[in-house]
């Protein structure tokens, strides 16, 4: 195979007018590859097409048009090979309450055909944290330990590929860590390709490589983490004077903010004027400098702007 985990050409979802509704485009031709090995963001505002399009690559939702790979193995031709490439760990917490965990990994990992000498029920449950409940019925877990559980089942059939929906939503600080070890280390240790979607922004900045940013159906973004973050000209300088000043210095196209802790926030545009420029100012103004820093924008910021201007 190439080095894509999943090759997306032309994909497109209509769903049919019902009652007074009328047709809807999810996806209006997207167009996108994620490299094997990738930690890959998906990100949207609501109803933008993220689910549309992980339920399309898990087999749930039909497509209108367009061509799907996944590991290689094109959809609509290999269709049993291309879903079992790919795991996936929804949003909503769909579990038979009157099954053990253990239980629920057995049967799962017995849809996908996975023989009994295969299956890694116990090191799956270990992993998650789930060892100790391996016999407690589903219904009697907390919302945390139902989530640990959907990962388990996205995993019983050794996937290529792991997609995991909006997986830290509504849970704690504790069960957030733990997800996230776990994502790292089968990514480091397996190369298991990831794609995450997520609502919490600084999450996908410190763990994705890439993303890529839908809007209305529409494929707005697409580049490394890094490169996103550059896109924004918006720059902030931080000086901590040596003693308050009694003036400030007037500068164009520079907004000076005064913090709490006594520093000054120097906003500016790249495009406007540089860093030298500024700080020469500052010293034009008898300001001696203590210390310095930079803010740099984050990812919030770039899917504000993206999202605006489409």
């Amino acid at each position: 195979m190439s080095n894509d985990a999943i090759r997306i050409q032309g994909l497109r979802k209509t769903y049919k007018a019902q009652g007074n509704a009328p047709a809807k485009d999810a996806l209006k031709g997207i167009d996108l590859t994620i490299p094997e090995g990738s930690v890959f963001g998906l990100l949207g505002p609501n109803g933008a097409g993220k689910s549309t399009l992980i339920n399309i690559l898990a087999g749930l939702v039909k497509k209108t048009a367009g061509q799907v790979e996944i590991w290689g193995f094109d959809q609509d031709k290999n269709p049993r090979q291309s879903r079992a490439s790919i795991g996936v760990m929804p949003q909503e917490l769909n579990l038979d309450p009157f099954f053990t965990p253990r239980g629920a990994l057995e049967v799962q990992a017995g849809l996908y055909g996975v023989p009994k000498s295969q299956r890694r029920s116990d090191e799956i449950l270990k992993m998650v944290g789930l060892e100790d409940k391996a016999h407690a019925y589903a219904r009697t877990l907390s919302g945390g330990m139902r989530r640990r559980l959907l990962l388990g089942k996205a995993l019983v059939h050794h996937p290529h590929i792991l997609v995991l929906d909006e997986p830290t939503a509504g849970v704690d600080i504790e069960l957030r860590q733990m997800l996230w070890e776990n994502v790292r280390k089968l990514n480091r240790e397996r190369g298991m390709t990831i794609i995450l979607t997520t609502h919490y922004l600084e999450e996908a900045e410190e763990m994705c490589d890439e993303i890529a940013i839908i809007n209305k159906g529409s494929l707005i973004a697409r580049d490394s983490t890094k490169n996103l973050l550059g896109q924004l000209d918006s720059r902030t300088i931080v000086i901590d004077p040596s003693e308050r000043p009694d003036t400030l210095p007037d500068v164009d196209h520079v907004r000076i903010e005064t913090r709490e802790d006594g520093t000054l926030a120097f906003h500016y545009r790249a495009s406007d004027i540089s860093a030298d420029d500024v700080l020469d100012a500052v010293r034009d103004a008898g300001i001696r400098i203590r210390d310095v820093r930079t803010e740099q924008p984050d990812l919030e910021d770039v899917f504000l702007k993206l999202t605006r201007a489409a």
